[in-house]
């Protein structure tokens, strides 16, 4: 059974990149409203389960799942490549830095 830490501890991730992509996303001329963020973020997050529980912790999980999300991020808000690659790897950033101070959840490294 999943414990109750669990699922606020997703909870509070999912929230916060929520956040941060609906920022990153709004500073670089998107119109796309909270709702579109909530949508990549869970998306995001999903993938990134799925690629840790089918390739294991480890850099290859890690730029699996962050190639499939660049084409979530690519398709929800219907950006192109170059723009979907520089969004990301500020989310990234701004969440790398994020985690520092609010260490909830085990990272990708």
């Amino acid at each position: 059974m999943v414990e109750v830490g669990t699922i606020v501890g997703f909870l509070v991730a999912w929230l916060v990149s929520t956040i941060v992509i609906y920022f990153i996303t709004k500073f670089f001329g998107e119109t796309e409203g909270f709702g579109k963020a909530l949508i990549a973020a869970l998306i995001g997050t999903v993938i990134y389960i799925l690629a840790y529980f089918l390739l294991g912790s480890g850099l290859l999980a890690a730029v699996a799942a962050g190639i499939v999300w660049l084409l979530v991020l690519r398709s929800t808000y219907e950006i192109g490549w170059g723009k979907a690659l520089i969004i990301a790897i500020i989310i990234w950033i701004v969440a790398l830095v994020i985690g520092i101070f609010l260490p909830t959840l085990p990272g990708p490294f």
